[in-house]
């Protein structure tokens, strides 16, 4: 599944100077008259293709999100505020822009008669008791975060029952890649942050704790096949497979840096998760969802500047930018 298999759509993608959506309105532009609204709060307008349409705004303002989606054939729901500890600090706040905000984006999106596909978390299902995690696993969030995107997985997909609306929600594990950036971008970024600067590498707790970690180029290969699937009105695990432990994430971007940086342990967060893996089964067999991108290929990648371009069937590869 490429970019093609999505032609001559009017396409928004909310949040689309983002990290995820950013690298998703690159995939779409160049066969799609595509547009993106956002209040650049933390996306990055250099970010963005020069014939995209932009809307600037807030996705909680409904004239804004009138203005961008009109017409539109597809909406890709990636606005949200992502981080877990502005939540918890805030939850009114971030529940205004993680779950209100979304009921305005599926109701215009039944106005449009357009195709939803949001983005949802592996934050739902909490601290898993089997893994890997099926789609079918209890869910049990720990933080206001996780509740709000339970609460958008759920109404996505009552919004296909109930109106026929054609929606999917993408529940996104530990993900990464280029352009990841900030305070709240993840451990990969901070470890490399820190690798590169000769710093001690920090790992929180034994660092036996174990992630999914899924390249972005992988996740925009979903959504573009979430768009075009006829299993609508479902939620699909997008993550790897594969868990990878703090610890050896550490050592994997000391090694690839040719960092003299140690590794350094310090107390865990409280009710931090444990172990988080993705069962991808179901994305497999419904969606065609194949990862493509390894973590050491990833990593690679960030560390030399690097493009990826991972091919149908083959190993990865890397190409220079």
């Amino acid at each position: 599944m490429d970019s093609q298999a999505i032609r001559d759509e009017t396409v928004l993608v909310t949040g689309g100077a983002g990290f995820i959506g950013s690298h998703l309105v690159d995939a779409l532009t160049p066969h799609n008259e595509v547009r993106v609204l956002d209040n650049f709060s933390s996306g990055d307008r250099s970010h963005l293709p020069d014939d995209v349409t932009i809307v600037e705004g807030d996705i909680r303002d409904p004239i804004a999100l009138q203005q961008a989606a009109r017409g539109v054939d597809i909406i890709f729901h990636h606005a949200a505020v992502v981080s877990v500890s502005r939540s918890v600090d805030a939850p009114r706040g971030s529940n205004e822009t993680n779950l209100d905000a979304s009921l305005l984006v599926l109701e215009q999106a039944r106005q449009e008669d357009a195709r939803v596909v949001v983005a949802s978390s592996a934050a739902i299902y909490g601290h898993p008791s089997d893994l890997p995690v099926p789609e079918t696993a209890q869910t049990d969030p720990t933080s206001p975060y996780g509740i709000q995107k339970l609460a958008l997985d759920q109404y996505t997909r009552l919004y296909e029952d109930l109106y026929d609306l054609p929606t999917v929600a993408l529940r996104y594990f530990n993900a990464y890649g280029p352009r990841q950036q900030g305070p709240y971008s993840g451990v990969i970024s901070t470890f490399l942050e820190q690798a590169r600067a000769g710093e001690p590498i920090t790992v929180e707790g034994d660092g036996e704790q174990t992630r999914d970690f899924v390249h972005v180029s992988d996740i925009v290969r979903a959504n573009l096949q979430a768009a075009t699937t006829d299993n609508v009105g479902k939620a699909y695990n997008i993550g790897t497979g594969t868990r990878t432990s703090i610890r050896e994430l550490a050592e994997l971007i000391r090694e690839a840096t040719d960092s003299s940086s140690s590794i350094v342990h310090r107390a865990s967060r409280p009710g931090d998760i444990r172990h988080s893996g993705a069962d991808i089964s179901r994305a497999k067999r419904t969606l065609g969802f194949e990862p493509q991108v390894s973590l050491e290929c990833g990593i690679r990648s960030l560390v030399e500047g690097t493009r990826l371009a991972p091919k149908r069937g083959t190993a990865d590869s890397v190409e220079s930018t």
